[in-house]
């Protein structure tokens, strides 16, 4: 029989309580990579121990968190179960997003507060389609009486099986130019369905399904924000400065958590020149991360998205997905053969963290932005 985690009071120090839920996700782990099934028993112990409205303001019933502390429980648990960190980085960022607004943005306050109170008062789920949307945008959307007729089909939905609201959109053609609509799609619109095609190297567990519209309509006013596709906008800026430092500090915690395997593993065996070497390196690696992370951090906390904020949270995720896979790559060294056995669960944080290449923007693009900004030449275009 599985265990069970009784629930903490609301103003619980949420990375204790991420710390304690940890050591639970550890154990059943395995079994949800094995399987490709999704950790959604492991997102009942979040709603019930207030990790899932940890983002929203206290003043609109949740938590409170901000996004050191929110990137602080990510990455703890992360180093047991890096598809369930994922899969909430992925709910938590389209929280604290609207919750960032509430707080900075007087003028956002009455948009925003009734999907931060229902995410509370409800301990809603959100999926995203951001990484497969993200600027140039995906789907089609038909303008009819009173708003708009979509059909999609969203990749890398993380939490697709459980999730209550998809935060999305659809591009429809408008004045000429094509105009990408962001609005929120209820799970359960009969319109909507979940396909089953996540069968992936690593986060097995995330539940990342492809999720088919097929003749939604969504209203005029339940259209939260209309731009032009194919271009930066302020609010992406916003998207970034929050959702990536978010995303990135569950890499740092599976790195850290294979450091750990490989570390008491290789402590067992015999000292030696190059064991040292390997462990030093390892260990070096590791250090780069969690700096790198730090710069993305800080340049959220600056509370000023802009295009310097996103090149500043860029370099950083381009620095923590080169660390953190060689973190990754250097614990299968220092762990030797044994390492390589299931059974050791390093190989899932191996294959897990080269997920940490996929997200935007990826280096390539972070590269041309980073120099265009460098050359004071256009970034609108580049992602």
């Amino acid at each position: 029989m599985d265990k069970s985690v009784d629930p903490e009071p609301q103003s619980a120090d949420f990375a204790a309580v991420a710390a304690r839920l940890g050591k639970l996700f550890a154990e059943r782990a395995a079994d949800h990579d094995e399987n490709d099934r999704f950790a959604e028993i492991n997102f009942g112990d979040l709603k019930e121990n207030g990790l899932i409205d940890a983002a929203v303001p206290v003043e609109l019933g949740g938590g409170g968190a901000d996004v050191r502390s929110l990137s602080t429980v990510l990455r703890t648990i992360a180093q047991s179960c890096g598809s369930t960190a994922l899969t909430l980085s992925m709910h938590t960022h389209q929280v604290a997003i609207p919750a960032w607004r509430w707080r900075h943005q007087d003028a956002a306050r009455p948009q925003v507060a009734p999907l931060l109170r229902r995410v509370a008062a409800g301990r809603l789920i959100l999926s995203s389609s951001g990484g497969s949307d993200w600027i140039g945008g995906s789907g089609k959307a038909e303008r009819v009486d009173g708003g708009y007729r979509v059909t999609a089909r969203k990749m890398f939905c993380s939490g697709a099986p459980a999730a209550d609201l998809l935060m999305t959109g659809a591009i429809c053609e408008e004045g000429g130019e094509a105009t990408f609509l962001h609005f929120a799609v209820p799970m359960q619109a009969p319109e909507v369905t979940v396909l089953d095609t996540w069968r992936t190297m690593g986060m097995r567990a995330t539940g990342s399904q492809d999720i088919m519209i097929e003749g939604l309509f969504v209203a005029e006013e339940s259209i939260l924000l209309k731009r032009k596709a194919g271009e930066w906008h302020p609010a992406l800026q916003l998207v970034s400065s929050i959702a990536t430092p978010l995303i990135y500090s569950v890499y740092l915690g599976v790195a850290e958590g294979a450091r750990e395997i490989a570390i008491g593993m290789a402590r067992k065996k015999p000292a030696s020149p190059r064991l040292q070497s390997l462990a030093g390196r390892l260990d070096t690696a590791l250090a780069a991360t969690r700096m790198a992370h730090e710069t993305m951090i800080a340049a959220s906390e600056r509370n000023a998205p802009s295009a310097e904020t996103v090149n500043d949270v860029m370099v950083g995720r381009h620095l923590v997905e080169e660390n953190a896979i060689r973190v990754a790559e250097l614990a299968m060294e220092l762990a030797g053969g044994a390492g390589f056995y299931r059974k050791a669960e390093l190989e899932r944080r191996f294959r897990d963290i080269q997920a940490a290449r996929y997200h935007p923007l990826q280096k390539e693009a972070q590269t041309e932005y980073t120099g265009a900004m460098a050359l004071g030449q256009p970034v609108d275009g580049i992602y």
